[in-house]
């Protein structure tokens, strides 16, 4: 993202241009005037010197007004030929101003015209250019901070959209395993408060590292073998894994609830495969399912939700650095994750 430079650094390049324009009478010292120069330009050497330090102090107010007030004021409020017509009074107020200094106080020194004519302009078009690329790499700033603050935004209405839908999908499990192993419920809803502590205290940082992650995984795979004992098969491996890389948290649960929510139920010897590891520090995350086609499941209101919020939040994280692909097949649902 380009940025502006901070106002003391600014502050700083433009007094060192300054002293270097200042510095250059003394750095080009007059020495002896050129062939053919008429007598009246033979002065002594510090008289020159002093001569055209007055002269680059004159280019400064005169930098200033066009960069801080013609530009902004008049060429970006009242167009082109207004600001042309001022920069042209502007130019002929300081060649008068300079014409009457030198008749006063440098009255036998010689300056060509010309000379000074293009030196004005020249200062002109440095200001009219710095003031312009200024204001551009700003807007330029200004846009991208929007930007940001709006996928911020997003991120963050898409986070917290996760708890409610996870919560929605666990308080029915809860209320489903009530009815059929109430002895069940107590220990499912103190592991319950466990994945609550972590989705409230830690959810809320930028990343996690994928350690945390995993941890957060394996306690709702644990919950969900409280909820159903040996009635479905489940393998969770995370053993090889970069433990510190890190990654958005709670990106990878909802592969997880979805699993659960269409691989249980109406299915013969239900079966969840869960794999999570690093491969030369690349992410990669598999999740597979058994389904029954046969057996066509009554959606609700809050179906999809989890997948599509899991898709947006990777295409603003990990626009270009993931890959995502569905495996939807005869017996098996599955997705396949890979994070750089």
């Amino acid at each position: 993202m380009t940025k502006t430079l901070p106002k003391y650094q600014t502050i700083f390049l433009h007094l060192a241009f300054w002293a270097f324009v200042l510095a250059l009478p003394f750095l080009l010292k007059y020495s002896a005037p050129p062939a053919g120069m008429p007598k009246k330009a033979v002065v002594q050497s510090f008289t020159i010197t002093e001569f055209f330090t007055i002269f680059a102090l004159i280019n400064v107010p005169f930098f200033y007004v066009n960069s801080e007030i013609l530009i902004p004021k008049v060429l970006q409020k009242k167009g082109i030929w207004a600001y042309l017509l001022s920069a042209v009074g502007l130019v002929l107020g300081v060649f008068l101003f300079h014409t009457l200094i030198k008749e006063i106080f440098f009255p036998e020194q010689y300056v060509p015209r010309t000379g000074f004519t293009f030196q004005l302009l020249f200062f002109l078009a440095i200001s009219a250019s710095y003031r312009i690329i200024s204001d551009n790499l700003k807007k330029e700033q200004e846009q991208k901070e929007r930007e940001t603050e709006k996928l911020k935004s997003e991120l963050s209405f898409l986070r917290s959209q996760i708890s409610p839908h996870f919560m929605f999908n666990v308080l029915n499990s809860i209320v489903s395993l009530s009815r059929r192993k109430p002895e069940r419920v107590e220990p499912v809803v103190v592991k319950l408060s466990d994945l609550m502590r972590y989705m409230l205290y830690e959810s809320d940082d930028a990343k996690v590292t994928l350690e945390r992650e995993s941890q957060y995984l394996r306690a709702y795979i644990e919950l969900q073998q409280l909820r159903f004992g040996d009635d479905i098969k489940i393998n969770f491996n995370a053993d090889n894994l970069n433990r510190n890389k890190t990654i958005e948290p709670m990106l990878l649960i909802p592969f997880v609830e979805n699993a659960f929510k269409h691989g249980v139920g109406m299915i013969i010897n239900p079966t969840i495969d869960i794999d999570l590891h690093t491969n030369n520090n690349r992410i990669i995350f598999e999740v597979k399912n058994k389904v029954n086609r046969q057996y066509k499941e009554e959606k609700d209101g809050a179906s999809g939700i989890g997948l599509a919020n899991v898709k947006r939040r990777l295409e603003l994280l990990y626009p270009d650095n993931h890959k995502l692909t569905i495996k939807d097949e005869d017996q098996f649902y599955g997705i396949y994750l890979e994070i750089s």
